[in-house]
């Protein structure tokens, strides 16, 4: 292998919370190649997570069992194939694949600007910003299985909704094929800058967090619900709604993956009680708990 192989690797270096447990493995793949020969050699039921930029994601305190991929850094190739469309890898930034696109005179992918995580990410939650959604522009994905075989999928091979992506079983995006039409290049390149200073003016870019905590309701925005509920700035422990989003919760003091837990459950439950709507959690929560020894 000419990847990295590490035990017991504290997932806080990992995360945009900047909280989590140890993996009890952690590895960082050379390139697409190695991490195949890699998942080939796992012990066949050995539990396997993948993390990109970490957004997105709460890892508990007592961290992760089985083998963490990391490819932040990693699976970065990003190319215009012949037939127009973009072939981008998992581990690429969203907002490198934005700019790209414009550059090669491509429209339609500006909204991944605003989408704090990996392509891989995205496409395992359909990743959504400013009215943009990532599975509007796939033409399709490769994947692995846990045999380390590549396939080839389409986007009828899953089925796809809002922030939620189901089909694969055993197996994990790799890379996608973009389809996206020609266009004005000098309007998609202001466009970005237009969404990227709406994000830095209305959310806590400056300070950890994992990106929108919760779904948007139908009809509504978790946002609106939240601080109509009064829960701005509410804290537990080191984590606080965001002042300057409601949808954020961030990273104020040294908060652990329980404070942050917690704060999430507390605004759910006093939403549900002032305005009568249970918010759906968008951010993924893994990893097992750690057991508090008084005393």
């Amino acid at each position: 292998m000419k990847g990295r192989l590490l035990h017991q690797e504290p997932l806080s270096k990992y995360t945009s919370w900047r909280v989590g447990g140890p993996a009890d493995r952690l590895y960082i793949p050379d390139d697409k190649a190695d991490l195949c020969e890699f998942l080939k050699s796992l012990p066949k039921n050995e539990p396997v997570f993948w993390m990109g930029l970490g957004s997105n994601l709460l890892v508990r305190d007592g961290g992760i069992r089985g083998t963490v991929i990391n490819t932040k850094g990693r699976l970065k190739e990003m190319k215009l194939l012949d037939d127009g469309s973009v072939y981008v890898e998992a581990g690429v930034p969203c907002p490198h694949v934005a700019r790209f696109c414009t550059e090669q005179g491509l429209v339609g992918a500006e909204f991944l600007a605003g989408i704090p995580g990996t392509m891989g990410g995205a496409l395992k939650m359909n990743a959504g910003a400013f009215a943009g959604e990532t599975w509007n522009i796939v033409k399709q994905v490769e994947t692995v299985n846990v045999l380390g075989q590549v396939k080839q999928r389409r986007p009828e091979d899953f089925k796809i909704t809002y922030r939620s992506v189901k089909g694969l079983q055993d197996e994990w995006f790799l890379a996608a094929q973009l389809n996206l039409p020609q266009g004005d290049s000098l309007t998609s390149q202001l466009r970005i800058k237009e969404l990227l200073e709406k994000r830095a003016k209305t959310q806590p870019t400056n300070q950890p967090s994992c990106g929108s905590v919760f779904k948007n309701p139908e009809g509504d925005y978790a946002a609106r619900l939240i601080e109509q509920t009064g829960l701005k700035g509410h804290a537990i422990g080191g984590a606080r709604v965001s002042e300057k989003h409601a949808n954020f919760i961030v990273n104020i003091n040294q908060a652990t993956a329980a404070d942050i837990e917690a704060l999430i459950a507390y605004v759910q439950a006093e939403v549900k009680k002032s305005q009568g709507v249970s918010l759906q959690t968008e951010v993924c929560m893994v990893g097992d708990y750690c057991e508090v020894i008084s005393g």
